[in-house]
């Protein structure tokens, strides 16, 4: 693609960033080397990041039923206390690997070199990920109250606030979040990506927020600015470069950007 301002050819600084949920499904084993904090996006947040592994492993060592239920998972989910004990002497992998579920299934990211620096994962355990940090499997959602930190989204967003506001300065997010994510970092200049199923019901046309199909547009969408070098300095152009890919969008208000999908 050519021409237009929000298509860049090359990406050394970008303008845009993405900002994606991580999923509840991932890989279960890694192949790299053991964590090593210092290496990961904001290295600044080691700290924050180790008091959240301790409160972690502390949680899974004790009682399983009390672990589960804080966690908010199953018996059968049970592994991943194991993997949460093997934090710092487990095999790591890319956090463009260790995602499943729909939206990465559709986003494709290990196939996707042009995320590097241009998208950020938020993460219950770690606060935020780029595609190329390597970290061990985990279970761990923001959504979650953990002992004695409490709300992680509420812990994430003091220890974020500085760091990656400086970060992401004066560059367009594009926000593919779910809403416990979002309560860890909310800066005021970001544009959320919502997902409207639209049909006709009766001869009337009738709009729906259906939480599967949202995940899949989001990642279809994700992909698409990424694939394109799309690099968007304003919601105005989002918006443009969107309807440029075929995609049906509008921009109710500055912040808020939907994407129509029809049956």
């Amino acid at each position: 693609m050519g021409g237009p301002s929000h298509v860049r050819a090359h990406l050394e600084s970008p303008d845009m960033f993405i900002l994606l949920p991580p999923s509840e499904g991932k890989a279960t084993s890694g192949e790299g080397p053991c964590l090593a904090l210092d290496a990961l996006t904001l290295p600044e947040l080691a700290g924050a990041r180790e008091k959240v592994m301790e409160a972690l492993v502390d949680l899974c060592a004790g009682p399983t039923d009390t672990a589960l239920k804080t966690l908010g998972i199953s018996v059968r989910q049970a592994d991943a206390l194991k993997r949460n004990l093997d934090l710092t002497a487990a095999p790591t992998l890319r956090a463009a690997d260790l995602y499943t579920g729909v939206l990465y299934d559709r986003l494709g990211l290990p196939e996707l070199p042009e995320a590097a620096g241009r998208v950020l994962v938020f993460s219950g355990l770690w606060g935020v990920l780029g595609p190329a940090d390597r970290v061990p499997p985990y279970r761990l959602s923001m959504g979650v109250r953990l002992p004695p930190l409490g709300g992680l989204g509420a812990y994430w967003r003091r220890a974020l606030s500085e760091p990656l506001k400086e970060m992401v300065a004066g560059r367009l997010l594009v926000d593919c979040r779910s809403a416990s994510y979002v309560t860890a970092f909310a800066p005021v200049d970001r544009v959320a990506v919502k997902v409207l199923r639209e049909r006709l019901v009766d001869g009337a046309v009738q709009r729906s927020v259906v939480s599967h199909m949202a995940k899949a547009a989001r990642g279809d969408v994700a992909r698409s600015l990424l694939l394109e070098g799309v690099d968007a300095d304003t919601p105005e152009e989002l918006l443009s470069a969107l309807r440029d890919l075929g995609y049906t969008a509008e921009l109710p208000d500055p912040r808020t950007l939907n994407v129509i999908v029809r049956d």
